[in-house]
C-alpha cells in the first residue's frame, strides 16, 4: 500500500496557551511558552503503522513535515519535497499534497486539525483525484468528520479499511471562536475511509441543563478548586454559579471568585489547590471528553484533579461511548472505564470511556 504522509508541524499549538487555534497566532503561541505538538502525534502514528507488520510504501515531505517523523518510526520514506522555509505555511501543505497525489499514492495521511483537514481536501478536490484522505488529530478544533479519534487509530484505520464514503471537512472563524461565538462552515466534501474509529462530526444538541447546573452549584465545597471547561452546557453551570465565565474558554474557580477566565495550561496549574475537580462535558455528536477543544486542561491538570463529566441527555442519547485523547496515553487508560455522568440535578447515566 502507498500511503502519502504530511504533516502540519504548528497545528495546536495554540491550545495548551488558551489560543483556541493557531491560525495566524503561531508567534504568538511561541511567545506564551507553546510547544509543537503535531510531530510527537506524527510520530505516534507512524510508529504504531510500522509496529503493524503491513506492507506500506511511505511517500512523505521533508523535515517536519513528515520525514523526520517517519525515519523516527522505523520507515525509510521517498521524499517527495521540501518546504522552502524553515517556517511551514498552508501553501506548504497544499504543495506537498499535490506531490504526493503526482506519486499515486493509495492514501492521504495528514496530522493536523480542521484548517489542515481544508487544505488537505480541496487539494485532492482541484487536482480532481478520488485519492482518500484521513486525518490524524492534532489541532485545537477537530471538528470535521475526517479524523481517525486517536493517532494509534489513525495508523489501523489507514491500513486496514476496505471501503470509503464521503465526508465533511468542516471549520470555523477562530477570531470569532476566541469570542465566544461558534459557527461552523461546510468547507469541502472529501472521500475518506469506512470505519467506526473515524469521530463524526462535531453536532450540537439543545437541551436543558438546568439541572446540571444546580446539582453542580450544590456541590461546591470550601476550599476545593474547580475547573470548568469551555462549551454550553459548562456556560450554564458558570451563570448559575454567579461567575462572569468564558463560554469557549477554561475558567478556574474556588470560594465563590473566579480566579482564572479563559486560562492558559499555565495559568490554571498556577491556581490549583491542594483539592482540584475537573467539570467537563463531551462533544456532542463525537463524545470526547478531553483532547477537542480544551487541551488546556493538559494531563497535567488532570493528574492532580478528580474529574467530573456532566452533560444533557439529550447529548448522551447520541452517543454510544465516551472518548479520550489527552496526547498521554497513562492519563488516557486512567480515565478510560466506566463512570457516572452527572445528566441532571439528581440522576446519573454509566457510560463508559473508551
Amino acid at each position: 500500500m502507498r500511503i502519502g504522509f504530511v504533516v502540519n508541524p504548528v497545528a495546536g499549538m495554540g491550545g495548551r496557551v488558551g489560543l483556541k487555534g493557531t491560525d495566524g497566532k503561531v508567534e504568538r503561541a511561541r511567545e506564551l511558552g507553546a510547544e509543537m505538538r503535531a510531530p510527537d502525534r506524527a510520530r505516534e502514528t507512524l510508529t504504531e503503522l510500522h509496529d503493524t507488520g503491513d506492507e506500506v510504501d511511505l511517500y512523505t515531505y521533508g523535515g517536519v513535515m513528515g520525514a523526520e517523523a517517519a525515519r523516527a518510526a522505523g520507515f525509510r520514506p521517498t521524499v517527495v519535497g521540501s518546504p522552502e522555509t524553515g517556517e511551514t505555511s498552508a501553501a506548504d501543505t497544499r504543495t506537498a499534497v499535490r506531490a504526493l497525489l503526482d506519486r499515486g499514492v493509495d492514501l492521504l495521511l495528514f496530522v493536523g486539525g480542521d484548517g489542515t483537514a481544508v487544505d488537505v481536501a480541496e487539494t485532492v478536490e482541484t487536482a480532481e483525484s478520488q485519492t482518500p484522505i484521513l486525518g490524524v488529530p492534532a489541532g485545537v478544533k477537530v471538528y470535521s468528520a475526517v479524523f481517525a479519534v486517536t493517532p494509534e487509530a489513525a495508523a489501523h484505520v489507514a491500513v486496514g479499511h476496505e471501503s470509503t464514503e464521503r465526508a465533511e471537512v468542516t471549520d470555523i472563524d477562530e477570531d470569532e471562536y476566541r469570542e465566544g461565538a461558534v459557527d461552523t462552515e461546510l468547507r469541502a466534501l472529501a472521500t475518506v475511509p469506512v470505519a467506526e474509529q473515524r469521530q463524526s462530526s462535531k453536532q450540537t444538541h439543545a437541551g436543558t441543563v438546568d439541572g446540571v447546573a444546580e446539582w453542580v452549584t450544590e456541590n461546591v465545597r470550601p476550599g476545593v478548586t474547580y475547573v470548568l471547561g469551555p462549551g454550553s452546557t459548562l456556560s450554564t453551570v458558570k451563570e448559575t454559579l454567579g461567575i462572569d465565565g468564558s463560554p469557549l474558554g477554561v475558567d478556574v474557580y474556588r470560594d465563590g471568585e473566579l480566579l482564572v477566565r479563559d486560562g492558559a495550561e499555565a495559568d490554571i496549574l498556577e491556581a490549583l489547590g491542594e483539592e482540584n475537580v475537573v467539570v467537563v462535558t463531551p462533544i456532542g455528536g463525537q463524545g470526547f471528553v478531553f483532547g477537542r477543544g480544551n487541551d488546556q486542561i493538559s494531563p497535567a491538570v488532570v493528574r492532580q484533579s478528580t474529574v467530573e463529566v456532566v452533560a444533557s441527555r439529550r447529548k448522551l442519547d447520541g452517543l454510544g461511548v465516551l472518548r479520550v485523547d489527552t496526547g498521554e496515553s497513562a492519563v488516557d487508560d486512567q480515565l478510560r472505564g466506566w463512570r457516572r455522568v452527572r445528566v441532571g440535578r439528581y440522576e446519573t447515566r454509566l457510560v463508559e470511556i473508551v
